[in-house]
């Protein structure tokens, strides 16, 4: 078994930044603003701060939907959010979030603004708000905010877990690999049993459910999230490759993607949206 030899763990736990690696200025164990900042505002009912980040991209492909759907209440600023540079710890995004993590709305069509932070919570009272991918049939709608929350609860295994060992952290610790890996196909199969006889999470119906899984398990079995595809065998999980497909292919998922968005191609990077021809 792979394992540094010489960890002692401490009684008491202190921070040192040196050994943050590459997420040294995004991680820190107290909360609240380090500067001040004051958050830009556009000229949408909805303003959006955030980043493109499976959790970002969630929130913007829920807009997009909206918008293609025909609600225009659903017009907003996307402001860009960059969290290796420590945006987040500002005053202003810390008074919309005070978790400090992407993506924060504040929603300026009620009578005082509102803020809504975790990407499920947006989702969740975007779908309330608009009447739209949140179904109304009591057991169909218990269902995707089941789909919903079963993500909410399992990203961090996902990402916190298996994305950082396996691709981020400064040295390969086979316990910590071989822990998550586990964990993340046994949620690959469950998607991949539930996909089988279903063609969305919640049932013959595209909602909220899909739209906060897909960035996550979609990406990574797509390749397009840690090149960890092959390492997962992501080619045996069928049905997921399938949904996977068919909700990238939809027009409002491939804007939505793009907005915030700052590394990859050049031409498919949106950094600010505040109009739909922002995204060409």
């Amino acid at each position: 078994m792979n394992f540094p030899a010489d960890y002692e763990v401490p009684k008491v736990w202190q921070w040192n930044q040196a050994n943050g690696g590459e997420f040294a200025n995004i991680n820190r164990p107290v909360a609240g603003p380090t500067h001040d900042k004051e958050l830009p505002v556009g000229q949408h009912p909805l303003q959006l701060y955030s980043l493109a980040t499976p959790n970002g991209v969630k929130v913007t492909v829920m807009l997009e939907e909206l918008l293609a759907l025909g609600h225009r209440g659903a017009e907003y600023d996307a402001w860009l959010i960059n969290i290796r540079e420590g945006d987040q710890f500002g005053s202003g995004f810390v008074a919309v979030n005070p978790n400090s993590k992407i993506p924060a709305l504040m929603d300026r069509s009620t009578a005082e603004p509102t803020r809504v932070f975790e990407s499920g919570s947006i989702l969740l009272y975007l779908a309330e708000k608009f009447g739209a991918f949140l179904p109304r049939d009591h057991a169909k709608r218990a269902e995707c905010l089941s789909w919903l929350f079963w993500q909410m609860g399992s990203a961090p295994y996902l990402g916190g877990g298996f994305g950082h060992f396996y691709a981020y952290a400064p040295m390969k610790i086979e316990y910590c690999i071989d822990r998550f890996t586990m964990e993340v196909k046994r949620q690959l199969d469950v998607l991949d049993r539930r996909l089988a006889d279903h063609e969305y999470l919640a049932g013959d119906e595209y909602t909220i459910a899909d739209i906060a899984v897909w960035p996550w398990y979609g990406g990574v079995i797509a390749d397009n999230s840690y090149n960890a595809a092959e390492f997962l065998d992501g080619a045996s999980y069928t049905n997921v490759l399938r949904w996977q497909k068919k909700i990238a292919d939809r027009p409002a998922v491939q804007r939505g993607r793009r907005v915030n968005r700052i590394v990859g191609p050049e031409e498919l990077q949106v950094r600010e949206r505040h109009d739909a021809s922002d995204i060409s």
